[in-house]
């Protein structure tokens, strides 16, 4: 007797073949979903650096280095202000690795026994709070490493020119504040002694001598 398991195979190939045709007919949507402008909070500021890289953060309670995550860092500066900072996010989760400003005073420093990494401290605010942090970033590379290290040794050392002019000019006005200030209280001193009792008791017997000597 022959076996009818091909003759079904068959039949449920067939059925299958029909089931997966295209029917030509058009499904709408039952959600339409608009597009929505994300603001990331950098659409007032220019990258000034942009590379990929993996952050650690030294953990102190537990003395070691932890990974905050792989992504890329950033050194944004501000069109207006001429500020700038380091911002690093996850590239998976955009989750904030670091965020802080790059201030005059502040350095970066090879790590010792890994020319692709660096190290340096920072007041971060990417947990929502200030704390003072110390980071270590690793690249892919020892030259985007020592780019990195070069950049950010630039920014530091023109944030502390800008403060050094900053406070020329302050100074500089103070002093145009203070000869001001000097000449006017010459001013006031003068009138004050033009009106004080004594110059005109003064004014008064220089009157009387002229007349004296004009009758004699």
């Amino acid at each position: 007797m022959a076996s009818t398991e091909p003759e079904r195979e068959n039949r449920e190939e067939e059925t299958e073949v029909h089931e997966d045709e295209d029917t030509g007919a058009q499904v709408a949507p039952i959600v339409r979903l608009e597009e929505v402008a994300v603001s990331t909070g950098e659409e007032d500021e220019d990258a000034v650096l942009d590379l990929k890289s993996k952050m650690y953060r030294f953990d102190k309670e537990g003395n070691q280095w932890k990974e905050r995550g792989a992504g890329t860092v950033k050194l944004l500066k501000h069109k207006q202000t001429g500020k700038v900072r380091l911002v690093m996010r996850q590239s998976k989760t955009l989750k904030i690795c670091a965020n802080h400003l790059i201030s005059s005073g502040m350095t970066v420093q090879e790590h010792s026994g890994n020319e692709k990494s660096c190290l340096w401290h920072a007041t971060d605010f990417s947990d929502g709070e200030l704390k003072d942090e110390l980071f270590c970033i690793r690249f892919a590379s020892i030259e985007n490493c020592k780019t990195f290290m070069e950049k950010f040794t630039e920014i530091a050392e023109s944030q502390q020119l800008g403060k050094e002019s900053k406070e020329g000019d302050e100074a500089a006005d103070l002093i145009v504040n203070l000869s001001v200030e000097e000449k006017k209280s010459e001013e006031k001193a003068k009138e004050a002694e033009e009106k004080s009792p004594a110059k005109e008791e003064k004014d008064t017997k220089e009157e009387e001598g002229k007349k004296t000597e004009v009758s004699t």
